[in-house]
């Protein structure tokens, strides 16, 4: 008995000191609970518990968001317009230019979105994800989609997982390993709750997030995933859902159509993010004020969703109705009901639709609004194939499978979206209940994605960033020097003297110092050369050397100059290119900033390495 009780209070006084060494005096119970937890578990025991409260509080965030969007497009729909075409004028408009205003008044105009965003912070920030990315994400999105903004909610939802995950490493003072694990996990939750699917989550994480990422552990992303996905089915009502029920069962003798359709989704998905890359570019060069690039995108979005109703919104409602046979419906409140509505007026309108949708998500996403691509590219691949199945029964074919053709569609447009064909596979395949159609949804997927990666090895969307070695690839050993900084490896302590210098004072220069290389500047700090014992050598046990000689007269030309804003792999290049060890460091006036030495270099990376291996 007394031996227990002398645990107990050995164990009260280590969690007092921690306590005390750690300022917990102003946290919250939970946050005291949670503290006192992680001292007392394993690792992978805190871990797992880690999954369920990331899973729990993202998967909320997840359903908040699908709530909000829902009640508000249920309010707004509720509204009379005397003419529906003001419908369309006046929400979509409102939705980009009051998402604008709330970024700039309330969130001082900090707006980086996107699925790129937390792959910079993964590679540039140790996972470090802003708290205010918590909440701000929501708002935005709930706003922008809600009153009918033509983009998805699944990546706002995703970087609001991804920054509770982080918040909550950063709380209870995780490693950047475990905090990484949990971002992932956050985002993992996030994406399961707005599809309720679990495993489709977990690719999303592999696939996407942990991209050049070397991870042991997943259990606490298959925690986190199923918690988020509970919390979807349990609260969300079944109209919110992402589910389609309409199906048919695979046929291999409809192989053909799923070859031609991954073929036709490939070269679709190509043109959406080329019509995506060319309109950010459009809107970056326009020389208005943030306001006012909202507004003319608005009333672009609006024109758009005035001549095509299925413009509107995310869009799920639409492919639904392909899945269910009500076609017209989505004619009804276009234009093209004043034309005599036929096979081929349908399929002029659906030609029209998936033209025009990459315009219009990329004029809500660049132009001020918050959103994501993930819906786009859904509803975009379900018109897409619906389309081709017209298009196929027109030309005379039978027992075209209609519904499979829509579904795997989907998968098709997405995979070549995102270059994420395991993510939409599984995607489709849970919220459609049609695990019998994997052999078409891989059929579909590969083929897309092989299209797309080979107009580009890299998605578009986060070419510009992995190319300045800002985000993770799949080369894990060129991840790991991204990771390291080049300010950390330059030798601020670097001797230098004057070109004009006389000999003697380079001599004293070598005698009181410990450095093995040195600079000559100028009066002004510039560099005009350099100096090596080896150089300095021959001189200094010449008796018969001249006291009037100068360094200039000695010194030599770098064989090449690193710059500050050169990424550690390049340094590398470049030292393997001159065959030397140390090079001096300048800046772009020639300022001279210090040495960097390869082996310093070297021996971080092992450092690192060593770290991710254990």
């Amino acid at each position: 008995m007394k031996i227990h009780n002398k645990k107990k209070y050995l164990s009260f006084l280590k969690f007092k000191r921690d306590f005390q060494e750690y300022g917990l005096e102003k946290a919250r119970s939970y946050e005291l609970i949670l503290h006192w937890l992680n001292n007392r578990l394993s690792r992978n025991q805190f871990l797992v518990l880690s999954g369920i409260l990331v899973g729990c509080t993202a998967g909320l965030a997840g359903v908040i968001l699908k709530t909000l969007v829902h009640t508000i497009h249920n309010f707004i729909t509720h509204i009379h317009f005397e003419y529906q075409i003001l419908f369309y004028i006046v929400f979509p408009f409102l939705g980009i230019v009051l998402t604008t205003a709330i970024v700039i008044t309330i969130f001082k105009g900090q707006d980086r979105k996107g699925i790129g965003a937390i792959l910079y912070e993964i590679a540039q920030n140790s996972s470090i994800v802003a708290s205010v990315k918590m909440y701000s994400q929501v708002i935005q999105s709930a706003v922008t989609v809600g009153l009918g903004g033509s983009a998805g909610l699944e990546s706002p939802i995703a970087v609001t997982g991804a920054a509770i995950g982080s918040n909550y490493a950063q709380t209870y003072r995780l490693s950047y390993k475990e905090r990484t694990l949990l971002l992932a996990a956050g985002a993992t939750a996030g994406i399961a709750s707005a599809f309720n699917a679990p495993i489709a989550g977990i690719m999303f994480a592999f696939e996407i997030l942990l991209t050049g990422v070397v991870f042991t552990d997943f259990i606490p992303l298959v925690v986190a995933a199923v918690c988020g996905s509970l919390l979807s089915r349990v609260l969300l009502q079944e109209d919110i859902l992402f589910r389609f029920y309409a199906r048919e069962a695979f046929n291999y003798k409809n192989v053909p159509y799923y070859l031609i359709l991954g073929i036709v989704t490939g070269l679709y998905a190509r043109y959406f993010v080329v019509i995506s890359q060319k309109v950010e570019h459009f809107i970056k060069g326009l020389k208005l004020s943030r306001m006012r690039k909202a507004m003319f995108g608005g009333l672009v979005l609006s024109l758009l969703c005035v001549l095509f109703p299925p413009l509107f919104g995310e869009g799920y409602e639409t492919v639904k109705a392909f899945t269910n046979g009500s076609t017209h419906s989505i004619i009804r409140n276009s234009f093209f009901r004043y034309f005599e509505i036929g096979n081929w007026t349908i399929i002029i309108f659906l030609v029209l639709v998936c033209l025009l949708k990459a315009f219009a998500t990329s004029f809500t996403i660049f132009s001020g609004g918050n959103g994501g691509n993930f819906a786009p590219s859904l509803f975009a691949g379900g018109t897409v194939g619906y389309l081709f199945a017209l298009v196929c029964q027109h030309i005379g074919f039978t027992d075209v499978p209609v519904t499979n053709l829509v579904l795997v569609g989907m998968a098709g447009a997405m995979s070549g979206v995102l270059y994420a064909p395991l993510t939409a596979i599984f995607l489709i395949a849970e919220s459609s209940f049609g695990y019998d159609l994997f052999i078409p949804l891989m059929i579909v997927s590969i083929i897309s994605y092989l299209i797309a990666k080979w107009f580009s090895p890299i998605s578009p969307e986060l070419k510009s960033l992995a190319d300045q070695g800002k985000i993770f690839t799949n080369k894990h050993d060129k991840n790991l020097l991204f990771a390291l900084r080049t300010e950390d490896f330059i030798d601020k302590y670097s001797e230098t003297i004057n070109e004009n210098a006389s000999v003697n004072e380079l001599f004293e220069l070598v005698k009181n110092g410990n450095k093995n290389i040195f600079a000559a500047t100028d009066e002004a700090g510039k560099l005009k050369g350099i100096l090596t014992l080896d150089d300095i050598r021959p001189y200094l046990f010449n008796k018969e050397i001249d006291n009037l000689q100068i360094v200039s007269q000695i010194m030599k030309a770098p064989p090449a100059v690193i710059y500050r804003d050169n990424q550690p792999l390049e340094i590398l290049q470049i030292f393997d290119d001159t065959g030397v060890w140390n090079l001096p460091v300048t800046s772009e006036n020639n300022d001279f900033i210090g040495f960097i030495s390869k082996s310093s270099i070297l021996m971080s990376y092992r450092q690192l390495l060593k770290e991710y291996s254990e």
